[in-house]
């Protein structure tokens, strides 16, 4: 398999911090997103690359092991078993040199040549297929992380809710927090890959596709909307009703109102995730409509006052 380096599929340098991965990720799943660039196979790759950068480098300890081995970071428990290993070979006092009689050093090189990389070719030739060393009943390897993607509307993460989902075969059951975002990942420990010589399982992780079946648009909690008003209401004043993710709310549209005019609305945004009872705000925007089939008699009247 071809190495991904993960830093430059989301554009960031090594040191990023945790905001600056995030942010980046942010703008790229919505750049990529399948749902803004419907078949278009290399959207779909990118996307993919997207969220797998993302699930390594936002988990501090996945970063950690990724920095350090790079492609083979997965094996990264192996490796430090290796190390810690490299003077005691099977348990006893044997070391790398004692193996097989003559020892290492007359092929060429010592265990202290050993560089990371040799590790998974060394447990390979001592432990892989020949079933010879009992060594090999004693090295415990992590299960596989698996990935999967689960398709919500938007008024469905609303509130807090439980779903099942069914991965390989087993139903998870797990409780979906409300605001949860687009593009999001959560993992769920212990419910990936089996391990090898009863070593732990790997772990699940879930990317929410969040489908937007509602007139508002979402950026992070707060949600924008445009309203439109007529131009007598926009000219005198008046109230009107509109529409919010909790239900009706009246406003009071002040006299003067010009188009383009912003009011928020505080609270009535999306739920903040994790944040049980606080919600992001609303902001609607009003658009001025020009009467455009006038009677001769508004004409009439329209005249006037632009004469006044």
């Amino acid at each position: 398999m071809q190495f991904i380096d993960y830093y430059k599929v989301l554009g960031v340098a090594k040191d990023a911090s945790d905001k600056d991965i995030k942010k980046a990720y942010r703008k790229l799943a919505r750049k990529y997103h399948p749902d803004l660039n419907p078949n278009n196979k290399e959207a779909e790759k990118k996307f993919k690359e997207i969220n797998e950068a993302n699930e390594v480098l936002s988990n501090a300890e996945n970063r950690k092991k990724y920095d350090q081995y790079g492609e083979n970071w997965k094996h990264a428990d192996e490796f430090e078993k290796a190390k810690q290993s490299q003077g005691a070979y099977s348990g006893g006092q044997r070391s790398y040199n004692d193996f097989g009689g003559t020892g290492y050093s007359n092929a060429g090189y010592t265990s202290d040549e050993f560089s990371e990389s040799d590790f998974s070719d060394f447990f390979e030739s001592m432990f892989g297929g020949s079933g010879q060393s009992y060594r090999s009943h004693q090295v415990k390897y992590r299960g596989e992380d698996l990935n999967a993607s689960l398709q919500l509307n938007l008024t469905d993460v609303l509130t807090t809710e439980k779903r099942t989902l069914t991965v390989n075969g087993k139903n998870i059951r797990l409780t979906i927090p409300a605001g949860v975002e687009d593009g999001q990942t959560i993992r769920i420990k212990g419910h990936g890959g089996s391990g090898v010589n009863n070593g732990p399982k790997g772990d699940l992780y879930i990317t929410f596709q969040i489908i937007n079946n509602t007139e508002f648009k979402r950026v992070d909690n707060n949600l924008y909307k445009t309203v439109k008003i007529d131009l007598y209401t926009a000219v005198l004043g008046g109230n009107i009703t509109v529409d919010t993710l909790s239900g009706k709310v009246k406003l009071n549209v002040k006299p003067g109102t010009q188009s383009d005019t912003k009011v928020k609305l505080k609270g009535k945004g999306f739920p903040i995730y994790k944040n049980e009872g606080k919600f992001g705000d609303l902001y609607i925007t009003y658009k001025v409509e020009i009467p455009t089939k006038l009677s001769e008699k508004q004409k009439e009247l329209f005249t006037q006052l632009s004469k006044l």
